[in-house]
Order: structure tokens, then C-alpha cells, then sequence
């Protein structure tokens, strides 16, 4: 099965522009002439409004029924200088400036507008400046200050939708356009069964030492009901520890779309050691091939067949699952990379996110070259990643060349785990719901 992915020129544009919506548009003609206390009486009207309706606002385009106006709100006080949207892949980190919201004069109203397509989904933070001294005039000095306050940035204290951050220690916002995919199963019933999220700690001698690992076990499964399908993911602190991808999995075992599946999950750690050990290296799979496996085949009854067992991770955790394939297809049988760090190449620094690759990615040219695995792959990306969007397609065209069986989708969003969760509970159900 292929998913399908029409031809980027097929599509409406994806590119976030700047717009106003008409409720922005009504509120500051009504602002204009209005003095202090009319001013006062208006922005409270707006809020009153905004309290019902949940932020951002979002409405549709003049003329243009594939796309809707999204206004990200602020409610400042008289010391709030200026204040910063952090958007997934929205904003040009390079150009924080450009992403600055504007205050309607006379009020605590801060407002920024983008037209977006109707399919997108993300997360976004802000941030206030409510430093003593005016914003500089100087671009350099001015995005300085940005940068110094983009680190403390913090969920939208008007939108109740929130979503764990990788390493931070507050929350993201997160937002759906009305076309986005649905997050069918990310809530399931209140008297949906649960299965159980452990925590063991496993010997890794392929990474020297020891690591932590997030297990989760289905609800109702015995041994004599035979063994699990298995599923390998990268990130187990964020996924099962965070993010909480195990009442995603309740749902869809207990409507049928999954069998009952046992997921093993190493820890991250750290932001160090996981760059130090995430994207296309040999002692990270022989930890997962030739440790994590048969350390849970002793203990709970899984499967050790390859068609039945899945590898997946996003970001260099993807680099991970791809190599793992491409080293241990006698152990994985199918890979889910979501938005792989393709830029990855051996003697790279850790933690040194390269912007542009010369040539073809050092992953694909390691596809292109050897004899093609007994493997499925699936590719994740979103249109907002960047050069990483040609770099899937550059190695999505190399494994359809080389016949395997490979799938691609490309979501209208960004590096974001708002997108993934979605995109990996539909793969799963592809990959392993169609034999159950």
C-alpha cells in the first residue's frame, strides 16, 4: 500500500503569510477615535468574546476556502514592552522580529495574524517583554533581546490545549485547523480498558552501561493468548512518560484497530546522550536488536518475528529506525521514521544540527547502495521542515526505486510531536491493524 502525496504545485500554498481577521479588522476601527474609556470598554467587549470563542481566533479567508486566518491574542498590562509568538516552524528564528505581535493602541490587546492553509496543525509558545527599557531600534541588538526572551516563552494562558515540550519546563500551546487529521483516538472513554505503563531498568552494554526503559503492556492479554506484535520507539520518557501515546494505544485495541501490541521504550536521558547516541549508529541498534529484545522476550510473551515488530522515532530517533532496518531486518520488519534528522552523517558533533546538505544525504546513499531489506518503511514530514522535506523525498524516490515497499506523507506542520502523535497511531493501525 502506497499513501499517496499529490505534487506540491497541486496544492493550495502552504507558507504562512501575515493577515488580519475581521474581528481584528472591526476591533481596531472601532478603536479608531474612540477615547480612553470607550478604548477601556471595547477591549473588554473583545475579551468577553475571546473567553467564549478560546484562542487563536480562527476564521476564514476572503475568497480562499482552503485556507483560514489564525489570530494568536495576548493580554498585556502597562509594562508588556512587546511580545514574541514562538510557533513550530512558523517563525524565522533567524528574523524573530517578523514574528513580534501588535498592540492595539490604548488597550491590553496584542494581536498577530497568519494565513494558514486549513490542513495545519502545531504548537506554539509566547512570550512577553515587560523589561524596563524600550525595545532597541537596532535589528542586531534587537534580535539579541529576542533570542535572550524566546527562552521563556510559556504556553497561551487562553487556549486549554497544551502539549508537553521536549526539554522545557513548561507546556506548548497546540492548535487544529478545521482540515487537519483528527486526533480520533486521543481521548478514549473514561471505561476504555488501560494497559500498563511500567518503568524497568535493563543492562546496555552496546551503550556502556545501563538504561531506563518505558514498557506498556496491553490491557486483558495472557500467555496462552500467544505472543504480542512489538513495537521499538525511541523517546520512551516523552512518549509514555509525557505525552501519554499509551491512552492513544487503549483506544485503538480496545475499537479493534490494533491487536494487542507491547511497546518497549528507552529513555532519552538527556539531551547529551541522546544526540550522543540517536541517528545512524551501530551500537544503538545492536542495543535494541541483541539486548532490549531478548531482555523483554524473558519476561513477557512477545513476538521474535520481524513482520510483526515495528522500529519507529522521530527526528534522530527516525535516523535510529531507519538504521536499524537497514543493519537488523532479521529483527525489524518495519520502520516508521517521522521527520529523520537526514542532515546526520558519521563524525558529525553531537548536537550539531546541520542546515544544508551537500549532495545526497549519507543515509540514502547507504539505502542506494546495498541490496534492498525485507522491510516496510514509512516516512513522516512536515511541509514546514525545511530541506528535510526534500531530503524524504530524495530517499523516499531511492527506496521506490529499489521496490520496497515504502510509503510517504507529508502533513502541513512542522517538528512537532502534536503532528506526530497523530501520524504514528495511523501507521500503526496500517501496519499492524491490517493482519489482525
Amino acid at each position: 500500500m502506497r499513501v499517496q502525496t499529490a505534487a506540491p504545485a497541486t496544492l493550495p500554498d502552504h507558507r504562512p503569510v501575515r493577515a488580519t481577521g475581521r474581528r481584528i479588522a472591526h476591533l481596531l476601527e472601532r478603536l479608531t477615535g474612540a477615547d480612553d474609556a470607550q478604548r477601556a470598554r471595547i477591549a473588554e467587549e473583545f475579551w468577553q468574546d475571546v473567553s467564549g470563542l478560546g484562542t487563536p481566533l480562527v476564521e476564514e479567508a476572503d475568497g480562499e476556502p482552503d485556507h483560514r486566518v489564525v489570530t494568536f491574542l495576548w493580554r498585556g498590562h502597562r509594562a508588556t514592552r512587546q511580545v514574541l509568538l514562538m510557533a513550530n516552524r512558523l517563525v524565522d528564528r533567524d528574523d524573530l522580529a517578523g514574528s513580534l505581535l501588535e498592540h492595539a493602541p490604548g488597550t491590553d490587546i496584542w494581536h498577530l495574524g497568519l494565513r494558514l492553509r486549513a490542513d495545519h496543525r502545531g504548537t506554539y509558545r509566547l512570550a512577553a517583554d515587560i523589561s524596563a527599557n524600550e525595545p532597541p531600534a537596532d535589528p542586531v541588538i534587537l534580535q539579541a533581546r529576542l533570542r535572550s526572551l524566546a527562552v521563556h516563552a510559556s504556553s497561551d494562558p487562553l487556549n486549554p490545549r497544551t502539549r508537553p515540550t521536549r526539554w522545557g519546563v513548561t507546556d506548548s500551546s497546540v492548535f487544529a485547523l478545521p482540515d487537519a487529521p483528527p486526533e480520533v483516538w486521543s481521548r478514549p472513554p473514561a471505561d476504555t480498558p488501560a494497559g500498563r505503563v511500567e518503568r524497568h531498568r535493563t543492562a546496555a552494554a552496546a551503550l556502556g552501561g545501563h538504561r531506563d526503559v518505558w514498557v506498556y503492556l496491553p490491557p486483558g492479554h495472557h500467555r496462552d493468548d500467544g505472543p504480542l506484535p512489538v513495537l521499538a520507539l525511541c523517546d520512551g520518557d516523552m512518549w509514555l512518560g509525557r505525552m501519554g501515546l499509551q491512552h492513544t494505544l487503549d483506544a485503538l485495541i480496545a475499537e479493534r484497530k490494533l491487536p494487542p501490541l507491547a511497546v518497549f521504550a528507552p529513555d532519552a536521558v538527556d539531551r547529551v546522550t541522546r544526540g550522543r547516541e540517536l541517528g545512524a549508529r551501530d551500537a544503538y541498534v545492536e542495543f535494541l536488536a541483541d539486548e532490549l529484545l531478548p531482555w523483554a522476550a524473558g519476561r513477557w510473551p512477545v513476538t521474535a518475528d520481524p513482520a510483526r515488530t515495528v522500529v519507529a522515532g522521530q527526528s534522530l530517533g527516525a535516523m535510529t529506525a531507519l538504521h536499524a532496518g537497514h543493519q537488523r531486518p532479521d529483527r525489524f520488519g518495519h520502520v516508521i521514521a517521522q521527520s529523520p534528522s537526514l542532515w546526520w552523517r558519521p563524525g558529525l558533533p553531537s548536537g550539531v544540527p546541520q542546515k544544508h546538505v551537500f549532495g545526497v544525504p549519507w543515509l540514502v546513499t547507504r539505502y542506494a547502495a546495498a541490496a534492498p531489506r525485507p522491510i516496510t518503511v514509512h516516512l513522516d514530514v512536515g511541509l514546514h521542515e525545511g530541506a528535510t522535506v526534500d531530503h524524504c523525498r530524495a530517499l523516499y524516490d531511492t527506496l521506490h526505486s529499489a521496490r520496497y515497499d515504502v510509503t510517504r506523507r507529508e502533513f502541513n506542520g512542522g517538528h512537532d510531536h502534536a503532528c506526530w502523535h497523530v501520524a504514528l497511531a495511523d501507521t500503526l493501525v496500517r501496519l499492524l491493524g491490517r493482519t489482525h
